[in-house]
């Protein structure tokens, strides 16, 4: 048995996912629609291939999308998404590090620490050669 997707549904339910009015749908599509076409048009359940790609173009969505979104079938996506991903979320709430964050932040300090002394070391050689060309020039 097969389902038949109802376009102007589809029309109706893009349209109110982007918070859009029948009114404003009409005023998209041009001077010959109105609030009441637009209403006309999301009873229809197939709705002409031209009609339908200006609608699409209004709303900034494929054709395709309104041709084959089928309500039921989104619903059901979402519900086993949400439910897979909380059986899965198991490993990630309860992740464990195999590392110690403070003895990293240790050993940086550390490398910090070590940086810190060799670079005092070498402005203290670059002072003592300064200090002997200077005494050299007196």
């Amino acid at each position: 048995m097969e389902k038949t997707i109802h376009h102007g549904r589809n029309v109706k339910r893009f349209r109110e996912m982007f918070g859009i009015k029948q009114e404003g749908l009409a005023y998209e599509l041009g001077d010959d629609w109105d609030q009441r076409k637009i209403s006309a048009l999301e009873q229809k359940e197939v709705i002409d291939p031209i009609i339908l790609e200006q609608v699409a173009i209004a709303l900034k969505v494929p054709v395709e999308a309104i041709k084959n979104f089928d309500e039921e079938q989104a619903i059901h996506n979402i519900q086993n998404n949400y439910d897979s991903s909380v059986v899965n979320a198991g490993p990630t709430i309860n992740y464990k590090c195999n590392f110690n964050p403070l003895d990293e932040l240790l050993k940086s300090l550390e490398e910090n620490k070590k940086l810190y002394e060799r670079l005092l070391q070498a402005e203290k050689e670059k002072n003592e050669l300064l200090q002997k060309l200077v005494d050299k020039l007196k």
